[in-house]
Order: structure tokens, then sequence, then C-alpha cells
């Protein structure tokens, strides 16, 4: 990444966003942006606009990280009118590595994104580190990367998924389960209380009645005792659990947005915010 890039990466972020909704001022950094990278319009334009078509010069010039997760995010989830079934995750720490996008729903799924602006140094640690947790470990990545990594794992059960130069999402190979490197004492610790808890009153029907020095002590050997075919599933139906959206229209939320808003956890009044926002006209020189 330049250092002249590197500006557009303060753009789609959940900071970026709560600035939006608590009406701060925005438009120097976006003025900032439309002027580095020549992005013009026709007579006096509204947020939403200016937004967009920063986000659409991402996908022509610099597909970064943030690119890749919006594209999947409403693909695979958003588009497949799979928002009531599926459930989505990002950035889930796995033993020494952190997941970019999980998608549960029968299955969990891992994809690690690899963008044009990244190199392959460490991906064999991170898909290790995944099967440690999960079954199903892809990796999504631009089309001329897509072959090199063909070639590294055809005779492996990692799927290799491909980020098109037309912005859609095309399954080069198909994920196999893989269960040999799942590690219990891993799969437990991604778990936060009430998710251990509920699998804990699921296993012995109550709560270990013992010191709070040993408590997450002793609901790890608890669950741990169970087999790997028990407790994955009971591990996946908690994870399905935890980020549930119930109240977001995604229709009414703009494309460029949409994987920060499905993360955000806002309630209506902050997605009422975020519209009107949207919808005021550009204070920026346009």
């Amino acid at each position: 990444m330049s250092t002249n890039d590197s500006v557009l990466t303060r753009v789609f972020t959940q900071n970026m966003l709560r600035s939006l909704i608590d009406e701060q001022n925005n438009a120097p950094l976006l003025d900032k942006i439309i002027k580095r990278y020549e992005i013009s319009f026709d007579g006096e334009v509204k947020n939403e606009k200016v937004i967009s078509e920063i986000y659409q010069y991402l996908g022509k010039s610099y597909r970064n990280e943030y690119f890749y997760k919006n594209t999947l995010l409403n693909k695979l989830i958003i588009s497949a009118h799979r928002l009531k079934t599926t459930t989505a995750l990002t950035e889930i720490p796995v033993a020494k590595s952190k997941a970019d996008f999980i998608m549960i729903n029968g299955k969990a799924v891992v994809y690690e994104i690899k963008t044009e602006l990244d190199n392959f140094d460490r991906l064999e640690t991170q898909l290790q580190d995944y099967y440690k947790a999960f079954d199903h470990v892809c990796v999504v990545t631009s089309e001329t990367q897509a072959k090199e990594l063909f070639v590294r794992f055809e005779n492996m059960p990692i799927g290799i998924y491909v980020l098109s130069s037309k912005n859609t999402i095309r399954r080069l190979k198909e994920p196999l389960e893989y269960r040999d490197l799942l590690e219990k004492d891993q799969i437990f610790k991604i778990l936060n209380k009430p998710e251990y808890e509920s699998i804990i009153k699921q296993i012995n029907g109550e709560l270990p009645n013992v010191t709070p020095v040993n408590y997450y002590k002793e609901c790890r050997r608890i669950a741990c005792e169970k087999s790997i075919d028990e407790l994955y599933p009971m591990f996946l139906k908690e994870l399905k659990k935890r980020n549930k959206i119930d109240i977001i229209d995604f229709n009414q939320v703009p494309y460029a947005l949409r994987f920060l808003v499905y993360f955000s956890k806002f309630q209506q009044s902050q997605l009422d915010a975020l519209s009107e926002y949207l919808n005021k006209p550009f204070e920026g020189v346009i």
C-alpha cells in the first residue's frame, strides 16, 4: 500500500461510520480523497453519492480488505437472501491468527482474504490455525493470484474463491470438511462466557459450583471431555447466535456501507441518523 492510498482506509471503518451518525464534519477527509483521485460530480450531490463514488474507486483501483469483506457479505449473504438463516463473523481470533470472515449456516466456513495488496508469507500458518477450530477453510483472492494458490492447494481440502475483475465471487475450488487438526481447547477459547455457559448447561444441566478463580477452568474441563463430534455442533450453534440481525432492512443501506452496518450493532435510532446524514447535501467542495 502506498502512502498516497492509506487515506482510503480511513473511510470505511467503524469509527468513520459512527462519526457520520454523530454529525461530525467529515467533509475535509472526503474532500481530500475526491481531489487526490480526481473523482468528479455534476452539480450538488448527497453524502451517499460521495461515499458510493469513493467505494467505486476502490473497486476499480484499490481493492483493499474492506472491499473484499463487503463483497463477501453482499454476495454470499445479503444478495442470496440468507440473512435470517446465516450469521457472519469477522476478525475472530483463532490460535495466533484472526479469521477475516466466517459464514455460519448449516456449517461454518472461514474465508481468509488475500487481496492484490497482500503476499502469501503467513498463509499456510494462518490456515493451519483456522483448522484448529473450524472444519471448512477457504482463501479468497484476485484472479491474478488464484492460479498460484490452486497449484499450491490442489490436493488439499482448502477451498479457493476468486473476486473477479467484475467484482463477483467465483468458486474455483470447493472446500472439503477436514477435522484432523481440530482442538477442543482452541474451540473453547473462541466462546464468550454466555456461550460456553450455554454449552455447559446442555452437557451437565447446571453450571459448576466452584470458586470464581476455578470457574473458567472447570467449564473448559467439562466441555473438553466431550468428543469433537459432540462439541463442534454445540460450538457452531452458539456462534451462530452471536451476530443475529433482526431489525435492519439492507435494501435501505448503501451497498458500500453494508459490511460496516452489519457489524455495527446499531439501534434503530442510529440507523435513522445514518440515513438522515446520507440524504443531506455534501458540504465539501465539489
